[in-house]
Order: C-alpha cells, then structure tokens, then sequence
C-alpha cells in the first residue's frame, strides 16, 4: 500500500472494487465461473503488488504488461461468438448500466492520488478525464430504463460515449505510468497502480467497464436490428 495515503482512500476503492465484481456478477446471470475468475483474478493480482513486482520500472520487458495483458485477453476472449450468445440471454441491462456508477467514487480516489503526488492531474477530472460524466449519468439511464422512458437508441449511444470516455482516459493513464513509452505527466507520473490496491484498476475494474460497455452495445445493436 501507499504508505502516506489516507487509510480512507484504499478503504473507499476496495469498496468499489467489491461492487464493480458484484454488479459483474448479477448482471451477467449470476455466473459462478465468470465470479471466481474475476476474484482470482484480483487476488492474484494483489499479491503480485503486494510483493513489490511493479515497483521496478526498468525491467525489461516492462512487469506491468503482467496486469493489462491478461485482462485484455479475458476480455477478447468473452467477446467470441460463444460467450457472446451467452451474454445476449443472461444479461442484465439496467444492472450492468448501474455498474458505471462506480466510476464517481474512482473519480474521487483519483482525485486524492493527484493530490498527495501519486498520479497526473491529467487522470482526474481537473485535468482530461472527463470519464465522471458516464458514471453521474448512469444512475438516470437505469432509471429511465427501469420506467422505459429511453429509447434503445439513446442507451446506445450513451455506452458508446461511455466507452470512448474509459478508452480515453485509459490510454492517458498508461502514457503516463513510469513505463518505456511514457509520454505525459513526466513531473508527477502515475506511480498508484504499481500498488495495491490500485493495481486492481487497470487490472479488474477498468476492463469490466470496457467489456460492459462493449457488451451492451453488441446487445443493443441486436435489439435494434430485430426491431
């Protein structure tokens, strides 16, 4: 952990991560496999930057691959036909888009990590992460939804602003980390995820919303076209 950061501040993250996997779950038809690789996962995860593998900055190659590669995979891997189909008739819509709601506390953590030196102001909504925006909104999507009072094609449009959101500030946090390619925030880099628990950032939380999204468009373009 950081060692100068409010104990407060990992309490509040851990709780989002709780919650993004339990959302994940429930609105992906309570599926048991998808819960224990996602828990196993972050455990896994947790205990690599426990051990301090992340700190070393000059390895070659980079040791941060070990957090984003494997999730990239598990996300492509979900997005093949199969898995899809699955999706399609497990999923949950109104719960996965009240999953984005745990993007204002993310924002919040952020926020305190610019502050006390761990981060860019560039990764927080001072600075060109405006991805606060989706998680304000996403309660009243799933309100609206609930009273279906939305249309399909404006919830599309919602997720695919949502995902261009997450997209953007996610490659400005990785320029940024104390990577080989940095290319922004050089005077205060993005240090926070080389730790626990921040690493479960780009590691869990970040491609659950990625995949959501992703998800839920394939599923709405399908509504839409069988309408």
């Amino acid at each position: 952990m950081i060692d100068h950061l409010p104990m407060w501040t990992n309490i509040l993250f851990i709780v989002v991560i709780v919650i993004a996997i339990g959302l994940c779950y429930l609105s992906n038809g309570r599926s048991k496999n998808l819960l224990l690789v996602i828990v196993g996962w972050s455990i896994i995860q947790s205990l690599i930057a426990f051990s301090g593998f992340y700190l070393n900055v000059e390895a070659m190659p980079p040791r941060f691959i070990l957090a984003m590669a494997p999730a990239l995979c598990f996300i492509i891997y979900g997005l093949q036909p199969r898995q899809i189909e699955w999706m399609l008739k497990n999923r949950n819509s109104v719960l996965s888009t009240f999953l984005h709601t745990i993007r204002i506390p993310v924002e919040i953590v952020l926020l305190y990590l610019f502050i006390h030196g761990m981060i860019p102001e560039l990764m927080t909504f001072e600075g060109r992460n405006f991805d606060i925006i989706a998680g304000l909104t996403a309660p009243i999507i799933g309100i609206l939804m609930i009273k279906n009072k939305i249309s399909k094609k404006a919830q599309l449009i919602w997720n695919v602003a949502g995902l261009t959101l997450i997209l953007f500030i996610l490659i400005n946090a990785t320029l940024s980390a104390e990577l080989p390619f940095q290319m922004f925030g050089f005077e205060q880099p993005n240090r926070a995820v080389f730790y626990f628990p921040f690493v479960l950032l780009p590691s869990v939380v970040v491609p659950i919303v990625i995949y959501t999204h992703i998800t839920d468009i394939i599923k709405l373009k399908r509504e839409l076209i069988n309408y």
